[in-house]
């Protein structure tokens, strides 16, 4: 059953959107100069790869969008410190969506194991599950890359059971199938830091959370409904001011797992304890009707007011607590509300047209050009960590006080951190000047020795 809370609020559905202004073909980070990059365990200096990094190509007929990608992300991938074999990898892949997703009426369809959705980078959202559950006869958790055959019926949450494998951008591979089951942010960036990775490596993501701002369009669930990041505006028609946007999945109240959450005797579970601790497993938690607009539905979503969206749409949003850490169920889930019709196609079998995005479609929610400096003063390093979506290259100049350059590079599109190592630069006075190509601003930094 749809359950859809509004308070007084009567919304319509939108119509078809132009393709120009369609989010399902403007919204993807196209790049053909940015390629991937790589740590490996115990080395800090990043791998520069051969694969292009996020959307190369998307193609659109009347009804569908063509995505074309290599499903590597601009930020860096890895290290996986869990044992996982695997590297971010070359997919080649080209995503079919639909134009106008339409609600499923019937049957809410389950999400799957594997792709459930696509990233604007072109890297894979996956649901919660890791392939792992737990078997009673062998009083132990099965499945996945540890082999054997779980019951399935107390299926494990990749989330904290994977902690340890996650790099610090919240993502791993699956036989090269670099992918993410929740907020695609750095841990460093949480407001309480679950995983120290990021101590090593780059605070990098595809985003960062900005409490003060309705969170951009970060992907597209396989019914064709776009995902949000964390925070989106309290009420759904666009006001009330911007608030975290919350699940309405809280865990249960229980000591021992004989019983799902509407009551139902299934098989046995471990009972609850440290090594089998509460929210191991999806059946750990129970829904609740939404009790005001900014919790979702059983979905993970809502109808709403959005950006990109001002005549309202359906929308997922990925879920965190207050401390930004990842809320189940995550993304999309645990089923769709859509009817799931995005796939993945060898060759496009119709006409399409090729969409060109121009200087005059990058939105101004990057610019403000709002970025933070740190630590300033510095004796070894400068951070510059972009707010919110990077959507095109960002080019970052370093000037001593008598206007020389000293240092340029660039904060790639999908990407949201740049390092400077200033140990050979003099201590004094330096500027910063950030330009997207069309904007810019300029930042003043201390070094000191």
């Amino acid at each position: 059953m749809k359950k859809l809370i509004y308070t007084g609020l009567a919304l319509t559905m939108f119509g078809a959107i132009s393709a120009q202004t369609n989010p399902v073909i403007t919204g993807w980070l196209q790049n053909n100069t940015v390629y991937g990059s790589h740590y490996v365990a115990g080395n800090s200096t990043v791998i520069q790869d051969n694969v292009l990094a996020n959307v190369q190509t998307v193609q659109y007929s009347t009804n569908y969008a063509y995505v074309s990608t290599h499903g590597i992300p601009a930020y860096p991938t890895g290290p996986f410190q869990d044992g996982n074999p695997s590297q971010a990898s070359d997919q080649d892949v080209i995503f079919k969506f639909p134009l106008n997703p339409t609600p499923n009426t019937g049957t809410a369809t389950n999400t799957n194991a594997g792709n459930i959705g696509v990233f604007v980078n072109g890297v894979a959202l996956f649901d919660y599950r890791d392939g792992v559950s737990y078997s009673l006869s062998a009083s132990a958790d099965q499945g996945g890359p540890g082999g054997g055959m779980g019951d399935g019926v107390w299926n494990r949450d990749a989330v904290p059971a994977e902690m340890a494998g996650f790099d610090c951008s919240k993502g791993h591979p699956a036989m090269g199938n670099y992918h993410h089951h929740q907020n695609p942010s750095a841990f460093k960036l949480d407001l309480v830091v679950l995983s120290t990775v990021c101590n090593a490596y780059d605070a990098d993501g595809l985003y960062t959370i900005n409490s003060s701002e309705h969170s951009p369009l970060i992907g597209f669930a396989y019914d064709g409904y776009p995902i949000y990041g964390a925070y989106g505006y309290a009420n759904a028609d666009g006001t009330g001011g911007i608030t975290r946007i919350k699940s309405s999945y809280s865990l249960r109240n229980i000591t021992v797992r004989t019983h799902y959450a509407d009551g139902t005797n299934v098989t046995d579970g471990p009972a609850v304890s440290t090594s089998y601790p509460l929210g191991q497993y999806r059946e750990d938690y129970e829904y609740t009707a939404p009790v005001s607009e900014d919790y979702l539905d059983d979905h993970n979503g809502r109808f709403c007011v959005t950006p990109e969206y001002p005549a309202g749409t359906y929308a997922y949003f990925c879920t965190v607590d207050a401390n930004h850490n990842s809320a189940y169920p995550y993304a999309v889930g645990p089923t769709f509300y859509g009817n799931k019709v995005a796939t993945t196609v060898n060759n496009i079998t119709e006409t399409v047209s090729t969409y060109t995005p121009s200087s005059s479609s990058v939105e101004d929610v990057n610019f403000d050009l709002k970025f933070s400096i740190y630590p300033n003063p510095s004796t070894d390093f400068i951070a510059i960590q972009a707010d919110g979506l990077v959507s095109n290259n960002i080019t970052l100049q370093l000037y001593d006080i008598n206007g020389k350059l000293v240092r340029e590079s660039q904060i790639a599109q999908g990407s949201t951190i740049w390092y400077l190592d200033t140990q050979t630069l003099y201590a004094g006075e330096y500027l910063v000047k950030i330009n997207d190509g069309v904007n810019s601003v300029t930042k003043k930094v201390i070094i000191q020795k």
